[in-house]
């Protein structure tokens, strides 16, 4: 008998094949190899604290008051000086040194003011100058001022001092006159505590203005 004829379908019949997937098992088919060792997830470093970052700090720039405290003895004296000319009263305004804030050195300021000796104050007036009227009072005003000044002066042996602060530039030289005025009908032992007060206050006045320039000038200026 012949054998029957080789056809494509009796090769394959002698090669047995893994049956294929039915529909409902395609989602269910695992690949059975590897391509090797998986890499492991890269991670940060566990760092201690709330967040990764590092704070930020915000750097300050010194207070009037702080730079007036760190200047040099010598510097903050002459500073001083340009408030009250009683060198014993700005060496122990320096002498006192740290203040806490401004309200702290004005107090001192007052302290050293009010234990000023007759020849203390007297040495203070003497360096002071004329009460200058602001820019564009009338000349009348100038002319009378200047006598006013001279009879004060003759009177009393020093310069009239007054504090401003509180008066509006168009009333500065109605209230000069008015109180120079006032202030010559006293004997000197009355002149001498009035003065001594306005003294006190222009000093106050001229303190804030110091250490806001203290506030608003570069240390390298400050220095020389």
């Amino acid at each position: 008998m012949d054998d029957p004829p080789i056809t494509l379908d009796n090769v394959t019949a002698h090669f047995p094949h893994p049956p294929l997937p039915t529909p409902c098992d395609t989602h269910d088919v695992t690949p059975t190899t590897r391509r090797g060792p998986t890499l492991p997830a890269h991670r940060l470093p566990d760092l201690p604290g709330p967040t990764a970052l590092p704070a930020q700090h915000r750097i300050e720039a010194p207070t009037g008051i702080e730079r007036f405290n760190s200047t040099p003895a010598a510097n903050a004296r002459r500073a001083l000086l340009t408030c009250c000319r009683s060198p014993r009263w700005a060496d122990r305004v320096a002498d006192h040194r740290p203040y806490p804030d401004l309200d702290s050195l004005l107090a001192a300021a007052d302290e050293a003011a009010y234990d000023l000796t007759p020849a203390d104050l007297a040495e203070a007036l003497a360096g002071e100058s004329l009460t200058l009227l602001p820019a564009g009072a009338y000349s009348a005003a100038h002319t009378a001022l200047s006598a006013a000044h001279a009879a004060y002066e003759s009177r009393f042996g020093h310069v009239f001092v007054i504090c401003l602060d509180d008066v509006a530039p168009g009333e500065a030289a109605d209230r000069v006159l008015a109180a120079i005025r006032s202030r010559l009908t006293h004997d000197p032992e009355e002149e001498r505590p009035l003065a001594a007060e306005e003294l006190r206050r222009l000093t106050r006045g001229r303190l804030i203005r110091l250490v806001r320039h203290f506030s608003d000038t570069p240390v390298a200026q400050r220095a020389g």
